[in-house]
């Protein structure tokens, strides 16, 4: 007994290949701007992995690496497990989404976020005196690709780095979202807290929030239209939306065959 795909199947596989392969720096890139937000410059090869659909990162990717000797290095512990290391820190790479967006607009960038200037007694302001106030404690933000560890873990100072540095993760993800699950897996290299869910709660003019607390996933809002699609899609979404479509089809659509 033998079982097979389907020609149509094999040139899918084929063209899935193809793009795999001519965005490939693309998502080295994306691996090393995830290690050098790391606390230590290192991730498990296993963890990346097991994210890999979440940053569209091939699957032989852990045979990929060993392509780039001055990007990264692997090294085995003593129980077996692989872990990837930072080479060369690249400071043209340590620059986030956001720094990019506030040079371009600077005031969307100073609406995006809110932390509010805590008093003890009513003050009196209106909501312009409120939102001038309060820009004190927003910007500047902590740049994701500074040691987070490092930081008071309850300062505010430490709440904006973890804001932004979640900002950033989104902002390498393929569909500018995730899920709870992808964001505990790098719980510890990230320097995060259990109270992630509530941090990003408060920051609703930036990120979306969908399920509840225990079960939940975070969208990047400015990187979707008001139609709910991504707005800017690379090769391999556009590829895999074309794949989604195929799956809940009965019968092949002409204008698919392309």
């Amino acid at each position: 007994m033998w079982f097979g795909f389907t020609d149509f199947m094999e040139d899918l596989l084929l063209k899935e290949q193809a793009i795999m392969d001519s965005m490939e720096m693309d998502r080295v890139n994306i691996v090393r701007k995830l290690l050098m937000m790391s606390a230590n410059k290192r991730i498990p090869l296993s963890k990346i992995h097991h994210c890999r659909l979440l940053f569209g990162i091939p699957d032989d990717f852990r045979d990929r690496v060993a392509k780039y000797p001055t990007y990264f290095r692997i090294v085995v512990e003593n129980d077996g497990k692989r872990i990837l290391e930072l080479v060369n820190w690249d400071p043209l790479l340590a620059v986030s989404a956001l720094e990019r967006e506030f040079m371009v607009d600077e005031d969307r960038a100073k609406k995006a976020f809110k932390f509010p200037v805590k008093h003890g007694k009513d003050l009196d302001l209106d909501e312009d005196e409120t939102r001038k106030l309060n820009l004190l404690n927003t910007l500047p933000l902590v740049s994701p690709y500074s040691d987070g560890s490092k930081l008071d873990l309850w300062t505010l100072e430490a709440e904006k780095y973890r804001v932004g540095l979640l900002h950033e993760f989104l902002s390498l993800t393929l569909e500018k979202m995730a899920s709870i699950h992808h964001i505990v897996e790098f719980k510890e290299e990230l320097s995060l807290t259990k109270h992630t869910y509530q941090m990003l709660l408060k920051q609703h003019k930036t990120f979306y929030l969908a399920g509840t607390e225990m079960n939940w996933v975070v969208f990047l809002k400015d990187a979707y239209g008001e139609n709910g699609d991504l707005i800017r899609k690379d090769s391999q979404m556009i590829f895999n939306e074309k794949l989604y479509k195929y799956a809940q089809m009965q019968k092949m659509e002409p204008d698919l065959l392309g």
